[in-house]
């Protein structure tokens, strides 16, 4: 293999982001890394059914949702907990004026989410299913699509990454109406999931790539300010204050994966089965190989570690 071709988001803190912002880190990888955007977790798993990735950046909920299909994946490291935001205009009530998640649903007729299938929109439906509360959930096939809804009034809120938030807040003029840690705490926003039969073939170079995956997110952490500047400037779009305040929204960076971000995948698992997101749970075997993280990262994890900013 000469290339390992990676599937990601345009979330701009996973580590594919911050690879390709600074591109010294992967000046020692010994093969050309070859990036391949998608919109959503949902079509990335599709591009591993299609045979066009090896190696990808995904929200668990999706890639469950491809194990059950025949998708022969494994999530083999962690990367970011916690990443589901509700956001909205800046008059809609929200926390911390009031704790009442049902009522603050319920002000909303119609909610943009990126994605059936991604763990943003599972989450909602769970909550909404839960709370018995009827609104409407409008699913768009990129966030972008998701934020320019909102803006034009096609949705009254969304639910989506700290990125789609930040976007909300910075150019909407809105407000997080309910924070990231208040829903599904330790939720699986993402990890890496990689093809079984290249993990066996070339271990080795997964594990590299594991290993530039933790650098990556220990910038995240302790060198937050210039890797928000270098991010901006691979993107473009976005400046660094922005890319700050996203970084801030849910700073909680690390490669290993701990008992509970496996034990909420399975609890969120668990749900995607009662709400017919899938017919069958994989077990946490068929889900997790812990094998590689567990030589990289043997120390505890860091989500809850503070970031420099």
């Amino acid at each position: 293999m000469k290339a390992l071709r990676v599937g990601h988001l345009s979330t701009l803190y996973h580590t594919s982001i911050v690879m390709q912002a600074v591109p010294g880190l992967l000046e020692e990888f010994p093969l050309d890394i070859h990036w391949r955007l998608y919109g959503t977790g949902p079509a990335i798993v599709e591009a591993f059914k299609r045979g066009e990735i090896d190696l990808a950046y995904i929200g668990l909920p999706p890639a469950i949702i491809g194990m059950t299909e025949g998708v022969d994946i494994v999530c083999v490291a962690g990367g970011h907990v916690e990443g589901t935001v509700i956001a909205s205009g800046a008059d809609a009530s929200g926390y911390p004026e009031t704790d009442d998640l049902a009522g603050i649903l319920s002000q909303f007729e119609r909610i943009g989410v990126p994605g059936r299938g991604s763990i943003h929109d599972l989450i909602i439906n769970d909550l909404l299913y839960s709370l018995d509360v009827p609104v409407e959930v409008v699913n768009l096939p990129w966030a972008d699509e998701v934020l320019e809804s909102f803006m034009k009034g096609g949705v009254d809120a969304v639910v989506g990454t700290p990125a789609l938030a930040e976007a909300v807040i910075y150019y909407g003029g809105g407000r997080i109406v309910y924070p990231p840690e208040r829903l599904w705490p330790d939720n699986p926003s993402y990890g890496i999931l990689v093809d079984k039969g290249l993990l066996e073939r070339y271990r080795d170079a997964v594990r590299m790539f594991l290993q530039l995956h933790e650098k990556a997110s220990w910038l995240l952490r302790k060198e937050t300010a210039d890797v928000a500047s270098a991010i901006s400037g691979l993107l473009g779009m976005v400046d660094r204050d922005f890319v700050l305040g996203t970084l801030g929204i849910s700073p909680h960076y690390c490669a290993t994966l701990t008992e509970a971000y496996i034990e909420c995948t399975m609890r969120l698992g668990a749900r995607m089965r009662e709400l017919g997101y899938i017919k069958r749970l994989p077990t946490v075997e068929e889900i997790f190989d812990l094998s590689l993280v567990e030589e990289i990262h043997p120390e505890d994890d860091h989500y809850r570690e503070t970031i420099n900013i």
